[in-house]
């Protein structure tokens, strides 16, 4: 089986990279971008039956800090 962890940074934790892409395309001539915030996409093959709390033990451990990160989990 397959899932998919979206992480980001919870809502008021600075972004410097998403302000860098931001600058970025403002640069590049696409006006318009009010806002960026950049996350990581982890892709996991797992066993088939892992369960999803097991999935969210492996986010809190080791895939996201969660002091400052939030995560979503997607089983494909």
């Amino acid at each position: 089986m397959k899932a998919r962890v979206y992480v980001m940074l919870k809502d008021g934790v600075l972004d410097p990279q998403g302000a860098a892409v931001q600058h970025a395309l403002g640069a590049l001539g696409f006006d318009g971008v009010n806002g960026v915030r950049q996350g990581k996409v982890i892709e996991l093959n797992l066993a088939d039956g892992t369960s999803e709390e097991a999935i969210a033990e492996m986010c809190e451990k080791l895939l996201a800090n969660t002091v400052i990160e939030s995560y979503r989990i997607e089983v494909l």
